[in-house]
């Protein structure tokens, strides 16, 4: 017997602007066959727009109570995990998994946490600065003579690996994931929003100490925002990490 429930419910679809609407309806298409329903749209350039409604299909109630942002972050609100999709895979820093992988992940994670999966711009993909927002990064392989893929097409690829995940999970198996003993035992990871606030406050205190002149030492941040995504902290660390901050700040002064 297969389950596909209310963890799912945790898991939501993040689209920065796409510019063509009718790539927002087929988003919302494939999430329904895949029994997703929570989609975020940063700045899309057309929304909502007929063509939209289109391609979606018979998911018309999925572009309805779409959520639409001013700001990626805004998008990543309450998430613990942000799974972002890129081609670039030579040329970043970052650590790699495939379709399948980010299926399982999302689906153990949506136990316990909300999950983010994120698609870029049709041409030109995630910014370096929301690259720096993901803690992993989806690498989907395709032709290395047409590599192309639209938007619409990898968000059903993603989703698809989640259903599957989520249907590899027998009635023990959910069972055990949501037994009280079990969530006790669940590590509290940090909420994007507060990772954000730690990424500020170590700023300020680098500038503070003279560590970091942000002129000319642009990459800095992206470098331990990368060190500290890979290792993914807990809250406790993060208030930890804080601490320590603040007393630097007040030794400084």
């Amino acid at each position: 017997m297969t389950y596909l429930g209310k963890n799912s419910n945790n898991i939501r679809i993040v689209m920065i602007n796409t510019s063509h609407p009718g790539n927002i309806g087929a988003a919302a298409r494939v999430m329904k066959n895949m029994g997703l329903t929570r989609l975020y749209l940063v700045n899309p350039k057309q929304f909502p727009n007929y063509e939209a409604t289109a391609m979606a299909s018979g998911a018309d109630d999925l572009l309805s109570q779409a959520k639409v942002c001013t700001s990626f972050e805004e998008a990543l609100e309450g998430c613990h995990l942000v799974l972002g999709t890129t081609a670039r895979e030579r040329k970043i820093q970052h650590e790699f998994i495939g379709a399948r992988e980010a299926g399982e992940l999302s689906v153990d994670e949506s136990a316990s946490h909300e999950v983010a999966l994120v698609f870029g711009r049709e041409r030109t993909g995630l910014t370096n600065d929301e690259i720096g927002l993901c803690h992993k990064l989806i690498n989907i392989p395709t032709n290395p003579d047409y590599s192309s893929l639209n938007v619409a097409s990898a968000v059903q690829i993603v989703t698809y690996e989640v259903m599957m995940a989520f249907q590899a999970l027998t009635i023990d198996d959910h069972q055990k994931v949501q037994s009280s003993e079990v969530e006790a035992e669940v590590e509290k990871f940090a909420s994007s929003e507060n990772m954000e606030r730690f990424y500020e406050h170590l700023q300020e205190t680098l500038i503070d100490i003279d560590f970091l002149r942000v002129k000319q030492s642009p990459q800095l941040m992206p470098k331990l925002r990368h060190i500290y995504n890979r290792v993914r902290l807990k809250q406790e660390e993060v208030n930890i990490l804080r601490g320590i901050l603040n007393k630097t700040q007040r030794l400084k002064k």
